[in-house]
């Protein structure tokens, strides 16, 4: 039921961070604002393919 997921940069699109969700829940794609270590800057990260 829950599936995993990467965290995908918007800026250079590098999969920075993994993490879990729960798809009958939340069926909408992933969004948040975290540190991305080669763009050295807190961006937004979106949900992608593993």
């Amino acid at each position: 039921m829950r599936d995993l997921i990467a965290l995908a940069c918007d800026n250079c699109k590098r999969r920075n961070y993994t993490s879990s969700k729960n798809k009958k829940k939340q069926t909408e794609k992933f969004s948040i604002k975290k540190f991305c270590p080669s763009c050295r800057v807190h961006t937004v990260h979106r949900e992608t393919k593993v």
